[in-house]
């Protein structure tokens, strides 16, 4: 597999685990939609690089850069490092330890998918 589909297969890995994850917590229905929303679309670009893996896939480092940039604020909320006032919305199950673990996991998650889809220089060509 080469790694732009290994990327895809993470975000989608990352968008499934996010659905679950606002799907189970008990927030707002207003914020399960939002994010259920950037989910879906997430999961569609993700889809269209799938397809077409020579096509443009910034859309899709864009929704893995964005998912990194939340999951490490989650990560420093629930560490206590930063005051969000997002504790209840980085919460999973009302548990500290599987909250802070979760948002760990899927920020390393994004990160490799950032990592596996951004373009490279051709080896080859450069001498």
């Amino acid at each position: 597999m080469d790694k732009i589909r290994a990327g895809c297969w993470a975000v989608l890995a990352l968008v499934v685990a996010q659905a679950v994850a606002t799907l189970l917590s008990g927030d707002l229905a207003e914020m399960r939609f939002v994010g259920l929303a950037f989910n879906a679309a997430a999961a569609f670009s993700a889809s269209l690089v799938l397809r077409r893996p020579t096509r443009n896939r910034w859309p899709l480092v864009a929704w893995s850069a964005a998912f990194f940039g939340w999951h490490a604020t989650g990560v420093l909320t629930l560490a206590g490092l930063v005051a969000t006032g997002l504790d209840a919305v980085f919460a999973v199950g009302g548990d500290l330890r599987l909250s802070t673990f979760y948002q760990v996991v899927l920020t390393t998650l994004a990160a490799f998918a950032v990592h596996l889809l951004l373009p490279r220089p051709d080896r080859r060509a450069q001498g």
